[in-house]
């Protein structure tokens, strides 16, 4: 069975400083189990949501690859009927991928302190995977919780990704609140006394599926038992989910937050990304991803279907197209200035442009100077002061909406001065 110590690889990334240690426990190593599928040059890295293990990405496996039978488990067939041949792919599709458990769930390594739960250590979970697959780039699709970790992963290392899929995810925060009615009370309330896979497989149907999915009619059989007994079978396999590797991803996802000059890295080296997300998706409300494909244009496209959370198996047609096209596709070559940290580094022309239309100038030697440099400056200032409590303030809803339109007021005067430099 495949493990990857994360502590094993500690190079920084980028020239950032970033320690892959970081999240590791005193005196304990975090281990990811993973399992390889295909065989192919385009690399492929799934990244699973709250909960949930590699084994939810059948339906992807098998557009992807074409088997959702590991490479593992080729290997171990081919050497029980003792025949000695090279390994090559069933499916010829010429993809490789990788699937994960992360941490605090599965096989995978569950510290018990909350702190080892960040979007951000989990990314660099991801990147040491990575390294110890020996994968330079890749193409990385998350779900839910997955989505946000690689959003992180292409923020940190954005030449290691060729572009990302973020499926049912929002933004972090109190963006992760599902929408509170009757239904939803009844689905927390079970899920927190499910003590039995067959009890918590119940309470997974009605949050990861829409009810005119589950009524419908397979082969005289309604798919909710059908999926039923899926549940159960995974979750008896890999036992339930431990109360601190569910807390931690919770708080994971509570405390994530995508800080603008992070957008403006994925933005600017040009990896294209997809959202896809459901319109009944209970879970995570749409008008969130919605949102977060804004923040991300132009390299981000919006694909909405009908389906609920798990819109990868609800919707796993639709979800498996835009991801073979996105495999597919090439960078995005975006013609905007180059975003470092927030501050916007503007070429010659740029600068000319600038100077004749104001009749001032602006210097990049420290940063910018001018009005461009004092909005630049504002949101970045902004940005770098609110995101570890930002998504809190709706604890304080007569802060919340004044500082939210300050800091829309900046991002529009930004995105204008912008337009000004590059297309005047």
């Amino acid at each position: 069975m495949p493990f990857c110590d994360v502590g094993e690889y500690t190079s920084d990334v980028d020239g950032a400083g970033i320690d892959m240690k970081t999240g590791l426990e005193e005196g304990c190593s975090v281990q990811l189990h993973y399992q390889l599928f295909g065989h192919g040059t385009t690399k492929v890295l799934l990244i699973p949501g709250v909960s949930a293990t590699y084994e939810a990405w059948g339906p992807q496996l098998l557009a992807l690859c074409g088997t959702v039978e590991s490479n593992e488990e080729e290997e171990t067939k081919r050497r029980s009927r003792r025949r000695d041949f090279m390994p090559h792919s069933s499916s010829g599709t010429g993809v490789q991928v990788c699937a994960f458990d992360n941490r605090g769930v599965g096989r995978s390594s569950a510290p018990k302190r909350k702190k080892s739960y960040t979007t951000l250590t989990m990314a660099k979970d991801a990147l040491a995977l990575m390294d110890h697959l020996g994968w330079n780039n890749t193409h990385v699709v998350g779900h839910s919780m997955g989505g946000m970790i690689a959003c992180k992963l292409g923020a940190i290392a954005p030449e290691r990704v060729v572009s990302l899929a973020l499926i049912s995810t929002t933004g972090g925060g109190y963006e992760c609140l599902p929408k509170i009615d009757k239904t939803m009370i009844s689905i927390a309330w079970r899920f927190l006394r499910a003590k039995t896979p067959e009890e918590r497989a119940h309470v997974d149907l009605d949050t990861h599926y829409t009810k005119e999915y589950l009524d419908t009619l397979v082969d005289e059989e309604y798919r909710r038992a059908i999926l039923y007994r899926e549940y159960v079978k995974n979750l008896s396999s890999t036992g339930l989910q431990p109360k601190h590797g569910l807390d931690g991803q919770f708080n994971a996802c509570w405390y994530h937050h995508v800080k603008s000059h992070e957008i403006d890295r994925i933005r600017s080296a040009g990896i294209s990304v997809a959202v896809i997300h459901g319109r009944g998706d209970i879970v995570a409300q749409i008008q969130h991803a919605q949102k977060l494909a804004n923040k991300l244009h132009p390299v981000a496209s919006m694909t909405e279907l009908t389906g609920g959370h798990m819109v990868t198996h609800q919707n796993a047609h639709e979800v498996n197209k835009v991801l073979l096209e996105l495999i597919r596709s090439e960078r995005v070559h975006v013609h905007t200035p180059y975003y470092c940290n927030s501050k916007v580094l503007h070429d010659v022309h740029s600068l000319e442009i600038w100077q004749k239309h104001h009749g001032t100038s602006i210097t990049n030697k420290d940063g910018d100077s001018g009005f461009v440099g004092f909005v630049a400056a504002g949101v970045e200032g902004i940005d770098g002061f609110f995101p570890d409590w930002f998504s809190l303030l709706h604890v304080f809803p007569t802060l919340y909406w004044p500082l939210s339109w300050a800091k829309y007021y900046f991002s529009l005067q930004r995105t204008h001065y912008l337009f000004i430099c590059t297309h005047r």
